[in-house]
């Protein structure tokens, strides 16, 4: 996400975490030149328990030294697995080893953290905002970068509470529009996402699927042949749909 104000910056972003890519990031903004030099890694883990001590590194790899901000917040999750920030639960207890430091050039540097959750599952997110950047037309530049963490409960998620409410393919829109459900209080992963055709098929990206949440999930579609089934894979079990077309389902 790129976005300028009023105030003259320019701010480079990632709300992808939700997603659950276990990668380093890199933010590409086209705006902000080397703004694709600073990664967060690991970007997104998951931990079981309510207690996590742990740690994640920042890098800089650019030829400045570069300001960091870190701002814990709570999120939610929209259907469609877009993140919505908010203020740190109170039942979330976090300790960081830094809440900024100052990164010289072509260096990293480790945040130490523990959390403490009042219940489980609990997740959080530890947005890092880097600055100090050279301007770009007058601009100045900031990146902002995640580290999620997801504490988890210790039995998986089971089969029975993830529900296939809708999986439709429409050929009009290229697109397979999938509507899922979990309807149990512990949260899961789909670890795999496939869509298969005859000798062809499409991997969707895992993503986190929350306590008593609904999740959609909309996977382009344009191969010649039809697609016939969606594949998910849990912890423990793999969900196999079939797939209609829309012209069925309105039919």
């Amino acid at each position: 996400m790129i976005s300028g104000s009023k105030h003259g910056s320019l701010r480079a972003g990632a709300r992808g975490f939700f997603l659950g890519a276990l990668l380093p990031v890199l933010i590409v903004a086209s705006a902000a030149g080397s703004a694709a030099a600073q990664t967060i890694r690991p970007v997104v883990v998951e931990y079981v328990g309510a207690k996590v001590k742990a740690k994640f590194e920042l890098v800089n790899d650019t030829l400045y030294p570069l300001n960091v901000i870190l701002e814990p917040k709570s999120f939610d999750v929209t259907e469609t697995g877009e993140g919505v920030y908010r203020p740190l639960d109170p039942s979330i207890h976090l300790k960081l080893s830094s809440m900024s430091l100052r990164i010289p050039p072509k260096q990293s540097r480790f945040i130490f953290f523990e959390a403490r959750a009042d219940s489980i599952p609990a997740w959080f997110v530890i947005p890092c905002t880097f600055a100090g950047l050279p301007k770009r037309g007058g601009l100045d530049i900031q990146v902002e970068l995640p580290h999620t963490v997801y504490m988890l409960q210790k039995d998986a998620l089971p089969r029975e509470d993830v529900r296939i409410h809708t999986a439709v393919y429409s050929p009009a829109d290229k697109s397979i529009l999938v509507e899922m459900e979990n309807a149990g209080p512990r949260l899961g992963r789909a670890l795999g996402v496939e869509v298969v055709a005859k000798g062809e098929k499409r991997i969707h990206s895992s993503f986190p699927l929350l306590p008593h949440a609904n999740r959609q999930l909309l996977i382009p579609w344009d191969l010649v042949e039809p697609p016939e089934k969606l594949i998910l894979k849990f912890q423990g079990f793999t969900i196999e749909h079939p797939l209609v077309q829309a012209s069925q389902v309105a039919g």
